[in-house]
């Protein structure tokens, strides 16, 4: 067999086999011993009648096409095994040759991992600097206020609803849920609705039901309906009024190991610290990465970017759908533009994200990052604890494996970086 390599555009490559005219007699004889239990040969139970037989009960373009896709798939796929190739995606195949007693010839055209020409990495990470945390009075009392709500006393009440009481509704609107009927609860006067809705179920009873129009907001994700007359139909279910408690030393011992309000607030404050502490730590790798990726070198792979741009579009999709509640094809006709075009605006984007996964694989090699067997079975370990029996029956553990090795890896590739940037 011969196979000959020509390097293409946008990071692909063709490959052309020529399998001689003996070697292709193999996977003929492949192809016959597939279809005999599919030919009826008088005299023979399926599947047992000779091969010579067989071989006369079936159309020659039948038989050398079968033939064919058997060589192409074992001879492509024993190719790459042995080869340096990193292919991308199933390849593209076309036939050049075949004839019964001449050599079978084809191409296979694959995207492969391109050849990245890193910039002086550690010079850049030295240039990236941190920034200072630090957490505000006022963000710790913001905190506190949430986890007073939680601990908050919930009582009917007959009387009309009024600001700070804890409604249940019942709304529809023809442009909301396909104009179904949804269920809501809320804190009145928070602004969990557009501007107007709230107000007008304040001095509503449980049970009273009632129609207004308030505007859609104008940075609705619906073009159609921005800075539009809404009408609704809304009927209140229950108002209970809420009792919040006073924040002492008597709160804070409710809460936990705290004997005081000011060990609290101590305990919230490190939280928020955490927080923000985590929050700078991927700031800062997210602009190393992207300082060295912009002065990277390498030929983007086309259909990779095509393949990041359909993940994109999955994920608005889901987003839509579980969100704003309406069909993506109802979303589309809002807002005018066809599925192709909301795709093509994920280019830049797209391109950014591969950019960065093959910036950090490279890293990844120059660094000599490894990631060994014992590191991944103990992540893969702590994972599989969150999930229930019946969601672990849904895992392919295989790529939960691969998964976890990617994140290993990546988290010790900026690890470094970091060091660097020290």
């Amino acid at each position: 067999m011969e196979v000959k390599q020509k390097k293409l555009p946008k990071s692909q490559i063709e490959l052309e086999f020529e399998i001689t005219a003996e070697e292709f007699k193999e996977h003929t004889a492949h192809a016959i011993e597939h279809m005999k239990g599919h030919i009826k040969v008088d005299g023979f139970r399926p599947g047992k009648a000779p091969a010579s037989m067989v071989e006369e009960k079936i159309k020659p373009e039948a038989l050398l096409m079968e033939a064919g896709d058997h060589a192409v798939q074992h001879v492509y796929t024993d190719y790459i095994k042995t080869s340096k190739l990193e292919p991308v995606g199933n390849p593209e195949v076309s036939i050049v040759k075949i004839a019964q007693g001449s050599p079978f010839v084809f191409k296979a055209v694959i995207t492969v991992l391109p050849e990245v020409e890193l910039p002086e990495y550690k010079e850049i990470a030295k240039t990236v600097k941190g920034q200072e945390i630090t957490v505000t009075d006022e963000e710790v009392l913001e905190s506190l206020n949430y986890l007073q709500k939680t601990r908050a006393k919930f009582t009917l009440k007959n009387e009309p609803a009024d600001k700070k009481d804890f409604v249940e509704i019942k709304y529809t609107n023809k442009d909301i849920n396909d104009g179904k009927e949804v269920d809501d609860k809320f804190i009145l006067s928070e602004g969990g609705f557009m501007n107007g809705f709230e107000q007008n179920i304040i001095g509503m009873k449980a049970g009273e039901e009632k129609e207004f129009t308030v505007k859609f907001p104008e940075t609705s994700p619906r073009k159609d309906l921005a800075g539009k007359d809404a009408s609704f139909k809304v009927k209140v279910v229950s108002v209970q009024k809420m009792e919040l408690p006073e924040i002492n030393d008597e709160f804070a011992k409710q809460l936990g190991a705290f004997d005081t309000l000011v060990a609290l607030k101590a305990s919230m404050k490190e939280g928020i610290t955490h927080e923000k502490t985590e929050e700078e730590k991927q700031r800062k790798r997210g602009e190393i990465l992207n300082k060295i990726a912009e002065k990277a070198k390498f030929e983007m792979p086309e259909a990779m970017v095509e393949y990041e741009k359909e993940r994109l579009l999955e994920d608005l999709k889901n987003k839509i759908a579980q969100n704003i509640k309406i069909s993506f094809e109802e979303y589309l006709a809002s807002i005018k533009k066809t599925e192709q075009e909301i795709k093509e605006t994920y280019q830049k984007e797209a391109e950014k994200r591969l950019r960065g996964f093959l910036v950090l694989r490279e890293l990844g090699k120059k660094e000599s990052v490894s990631v060994t067997d014992e590191e991944i079975t103990e992540e893969v370990a702590k994972s599989v604890k969150n999930y229930t029996p019946e969601q672990l029956k849904q895992i392919d553990i295989s790529e939960l494996k691969e998964y976890t090795k990617g994140v290993i890896q990546n988290e010790k590739i900026f690890q470094i970086l970091e060091k660097m940037a020290q």
